[in-house]
């Protein structure tokens, strides 16, 4: 099968359900073909996704020989399937984060993201992406008791941040700009958007493949280890032989490698999409995504073309649900009750890579390979930067994944045998608390 070819539009992932939205609406989504032997490599990539096809792009412009392979297509993973929100800033607000890192470190970790926000606006502007930008998000508050936190953040990012875009939205404004009075308050942001998140990775691969770097689908890693000085990658295919390595697999890693999986946890996440809602021009008027403040987020927005796609549940466990719609349409339901028989045309979902301090995992596992994931549902922008960043330093040039070095991330507790079962336990506990 040649690069260009494209594959059936009901191709069903085996490692994520569901048909998305977004590959229904993409017109050519190339395939690439299986490894068809074994082969060498200046660098290795294991990971379809954003991280690794902006690496492999980055350094095929760079020069550098890269072969990437993926155990299924590019963008199987969340990296095709996400809510397609932006964010600003890292997964913690800033002002969180220098309550612990001191404003010097937190500062930094901002404009790093802030940088992560720009880097994929431009990169999808110089290649003539259409990523179906749409500016604005809504961080909105379902507890009475949040309010003073949402109006000291707004306070904390314009006078000590350097951000001036946010502003506090009280209950009227919060419902006029939802459609909805279901919740209390609301931060705007005016300095971030939402994208079409499938249509920037199927256009980041052909830029890589046209860069030079070598792309193989259906080519699963088993083992990698480091042999003569070299990491050697055992894979479905044949080996790999390479100097570097980057593991760029985040909440697909299973058994492949044991310090990114003490480290990163996955979790399904599932999200729905309506028709057009022609008959409710209230809902989102101004086009704006949307987050809110449970433990366990509810995120939507709309499309381009006017559809609600909605996300708010989350499964602490690698089990898909037998009926994604029923669950997505009962939350829908609780914030808009006009839709509360709305038709629920796509359902899909997929593993978002988790850590502990829900902050980014940066770490050299063996000596030449690196392992970068963990994003916590915050990685349109920096997954991208981060597969980017990780070039730079592959090619000798300084970068601010340092930064990222720098943080604690702690394993799991529990090792392989419980972890599971205890985080299901604690993150069942949070979500019990979004009620009360």
């Amino acid at each position: 099968m040649s690069e260009s070819e494209s594959v059936s539009m009901h191709w069903q992932s085996p490692i994520s359900p569901g048909i998305s939205w977004y590959e229904a609406t993409v017109p050519d989504r190339p395939a690439y073909p299986a490894m068809p032997g074994s082969r060498r490599a200046d660098v290795a990539i294991v990971g379809g996704g954003y991280t690794g096809l902006q690496a492999a792009y980055n350094l095929a412009k760079g020069g550098a020989d890269v072969t990437l392979i993926d155990a299924c297509r590019c963008g199987d993973g969340a990296s095709g399937r996400n809510g397609g929100q932006f964010g600003t800033g890292q997964r913690a607000w800033a002002d969180e984060a220098e309550e612990v890192l001191g404003h010097e470190r937190a500062q930094l970790l901002f404009d790093m993201a802030e940088n992560a926000k720009r880097y994929v606006l431009d990169f999808a502007s110089a290649h003539g992406i259409d990523i179906e930008f749409v500016p604005g998000q809504l961080s909105v508050g379902h507890k009475k008791s949040l309010e003073n936190d949402y109006r000291s953040h707004v306070e904390a990012m314009a006078e000590r941040f350097g951000y001036p875009h946010l502003s506090f939205m009280g209950r009227e404004e919060t419902a006029s700009r939802l459609g909805s009075s279901h919740y209390h308050f609301g931060i705007r942001d005016t300095g971030t958007g939402h994208i079409h998140p499938m249509k920037l990775l199927v256009g980041l691969a052909k830029q890589a493949a046209l860069a030079g770097a070598n792309l193989y689908e259906q080519t699963k890693a088993l083992k990698v280890e480091k042999k003569g000085g070299a990491a050697v990658i055992e894979t479905s295919r044949g080996t790999i032989t390479a100097e570097r390595v980057l593991i760029a697999c985040n909440a697909y890693i299973g058994n492949l490698e044991p310090v990114t999986a003490s480290h990163v946890m996955p979790i399904r996440s599932f999200i729905g999409a309506t028709p057009v809602l022609t008959d409710h021009p209230e809902i989102l008027p101004g086009g704006e995504s949307v987050d809110d403040s449970r433990f366990v987020v509810r995120y939507f927005r709309k499309s381009k073309d006017g559809r609600l796609l909605f996300g708010g549940r989350e499964a602490y466990t690698a089990d898909n649900p037998r009926d994604i719609s029923s669950h997505i349409r009962r939350q829908i339901r609780e914030i808009y009750p006009a839709l509360a028989n709305v038709e629920i045309t796509h359902a899909w979902g997929g593993s978002v890579g988790i850590t502990m301090p829900r902050q980014p995992f940066f770490r050299e596992v063996m000596p030449g390979v690196t392992s970068i994931g963990g994003y916590s549902g915050h990685g349109v922008m920096l997954s991208n930067y981060c597969g980017k960043l990780y070039a730079d330093l592959a090619l000798g040039s300084a970068t601010e994944l340092d930064l990222l070095k720098d943080l604690k991330i702690p394993a799991f507790p529990g090792g392989t045998r419980f972890r599971s079962a205890l985080l299901f336990l604690a993150l069942s506990w949070y979500a019990l608390r979004d009620r009360l």
